[in-house]
């Protein structure tokens, strides 16, 4: 294997910086269950300004953020409509249904995406027969849809049926801020429909750990409530809050790169044999591509991959590049470059 890595597997895989350690070495931390820890509430204050909401609470992950949401706007027996590759749906071990008791029932649509009208569709009769629905999810951007970016006039219209309809609106805002600045439309925009939101800050923004809800403060005082059941506080939790701080201020638009990078990548990939890719798909820091044509498997292929120095993930024959902060556009020539030598391997 080469001395360096190139982790393209998830942008999860990012190393904090010199100066953001430096931010978590020097920060000002107090009790954050008695809210008296500085670098936590200046993080909530911030992300709940960003969301243009009433407050926030930090949070281990983000699919704590979910599946407290979840839990808050759901009773047992209801139901969710979402994508059919959502998060909430594929990948947080059931919790949906083990914490909360509800279902999700999953819609088909391009890029992770379902219309206002699939969704008016979906609406299950108000009788004694059938799950009544409680909440609308969306996944911004939509990871299992190559991070396809929700549009605002779709976020609109759902929001209005949800209101029309008295249902819950929920975002899993795990990309949000490179759906934001791949966009230009601003968080708050984004987020202004929804009863609760969140963002990550250990993916693209380059934190070690954590992310953020945000919503009305009588939504983040039960999402406190249930923080508590679920394990507590985090007690002097400014220690890793001090780099979602150093992220919001300096690591925000510097996606851009990562998204000109995937770019850069689908293109340089649709040169080669037996790969298909849709460049035009790639809106952010996610790129799908297709090794059929290859005869090689999914495990065959990375495991290849990465003996050159390429960390790479896939099943089938789909294969998931993720760029973020810790891949230059040298490792993305270079991620090519072991690619094609994979390739030519297997050809002989």
């Amino acid at each position: 294997m080469a001395g360096k890595l190139i982790n393209l597997y998830s942008d999860t895989q990012t190393q904090p910086s010199k100066a953001m350690r430096l931010a978590m070495a020097e920060a000002e931390v107090g009790d954050e269950q008695r809210g008296e820890d500085p670098s936590v509430n200046r993080l909530c204050e911030m992300t709940a300004e960003l969301l243009g909401k009433e407050a926030a609470v930090f949070l281990p992950s983000g699919t704590m953020c979910n599946q407290l949401s979840i839990h808050i706007h759901c009773r047992p027996g209801e139901e969710i409509i979402a994508h059919r590759s959502a998060h909430i749906l594929n990948f947080e071990g059931g919790g949906t249904a083990a914490f909360s008791g509800a279902q999700v029932q999953g819609l088909d649509g391009p890029g992770g995406r379902f219309s206002v009208e699939a969704a008016r569709a979906a609406l299950r009769p108000k009788d004694r027969y059938n799950p009544q629905t409680r909440m609308i999810a969306v996944e911004q951007t939509a990871n299992m849809g190559g991070g396809a970016i929700w549009p605002l006039s779709d976020i609109e219209a759902l929001g209005a049926l949800a209101q029309q309809q008295g249902l819950a609106y929920h975002m899993d805002g795990a990309r949000l801020l490179n759906a934001v600045v791949a966009a230009g439309v601003s968080a708050r925009d984004f987020a202004a429909p929804f009863d609760s939101v969140w963002i990550d800050l250990s993916k693209g923004l380059g934190c070690p750990v954590g992310a953020v809800l945000a919503g009305s403060s009588e939504f983040i005082e039960e999402a406190w409530r249930l923080k508590q059941r679920t394990g507590g506080a985090m007690r002097q939790a400014g220690i890793i809050a001090a780099a979602g701080v150093y992220a919001l201020e300096h690591n925000i638009e510097r996606l851009a790169e990562d998204h000109d990078n995937a770019k850069l990548f689908a293109e340089s990939l649709r040169n080669l044999p037996g790969i298909w890719v849709d460049v035009d798909a790639v809106e952010t820091n996610i790129v799908f591509f297709d090794i059929a044509g290859t005869g090689l498997s999914a495990e065959t292929f990375c495991a290849a991959v990465k003996e050159k120095g390429v960390d790479l993930g896939g099943a089938g024959a789909r294969i998931r590049a993720v760029t973020h902060l810790d891949v230059s556009r040298d490792d993305v020539e270079a991620a090519i470059t072991a690619i094609r030598e994979v390739l030519a391997d297997a050809k002989a």
